[in-house]
């Protein structure tokens, strides 16, 4: 049986419908691909908002716990010291002296802050640590602890810490350390940190390393804080540097 030959050229209507045919594919493939970008999109979108959500969720929860854990220590930090033939009452926490009291809190809030370093209540349990190793005469872990804070999240943390690095400074003799300190926290003017008291201890210690410029601080400090504590303590610094003279 023969087989019928094949036309060697389509005729105008055949290549109209085969246009048409192809147009028609590529416009169900164009909207195949966007339907599959569009699905691909709504994907990624909906497993960021889940992702978003869990972590958002144990954030939450992390935070909920390190607050619960804060309060306790605090409780310890803030007990009363029990005095002779003074009667406790039932329940009171109550320690024999300050040193056994700062010992117990400075470790609960050093698990705080290891445990959920993340947290607001974490970072502040590592600032009470600090202080609670100052009132066991570890100023050197103290230090450590402090520096783990200076330029976090919390700025208003972060200049409570930093005054406290000068404190320590100035109490361990590293006077230029701790004036260099003394005045970056001048500058944050931190709503936590009274700027009259950071210029204040700057200018107590300018008396020893250039008075000139003590003077000229404290006469500032009278001018732009003319409190009548602020005012008491800078004349004493002037009288100070006058008997000096």
């Amino acid at each position: 049986m023969r087989r019928r030959s094949v036309p060697d050229h389509l005729s105008r209507k055949e290549l109209k419908q085969d246009k048409i045919r192809e147009s028609l594919e590529h416009g169900a493939e164009a909207v195949y691909s966007h339907s599959q970008a569009a699905a691909i999109l709504v994907g990624v979108v909906l497993a960021v908002v889940l992702i978003y959500g869990g972590w958002k969720f144990y954030s939450d929860r992390q935070t909920v716990l390190a607050s619960a854990a804060l309060d306790e220590a605090m409780k310890v930090y803030n007990a009363p010291i029990r005095q002779p033939n003074v009667p406790v009452e039932a329940g009171e926490v109550t320690y024999a002296d300050n040193l056994v009291r700062a010992q117990e809190a400075s470790q609960k809030f050093a698990a705080i802050a290891d445990k959920y370093s993340s947290t607001s209540p974490g970072k502040l349990a590592r600032y009470y640590q600090a202080l609670t190793l100052l009132d066991l005469e570890k100023q050197n872990q103290a230090l450590e602890s402090l520096k783990k804070i200076v330029g976090g999240s919390d700025k208003e943390l972060s200049a409570m810490a930093q005054y406290q690095i000068a404190t320590i400074y100035a109490r361990t003799g590293k006077i230029d350390d701790a004036i260099k300190t003394y005045r970056a926290v001048a500058d944050l003017r931190s709503a936590l940190v009274p700027r009259p008291l950071v210029l204040l201890e700057l200018a107590d210690l300018l008396r020893q390393k250039n008075p000139a410029e003590a003077i000229t601080l404290y006469q500032q400090i009278k001018k732009d804080y003319p409190s009548p504590a602020v005012t008491e303590r800078a004349d004493r610094g002037l009288d100070l540097l006058a008997s000096k003279s």
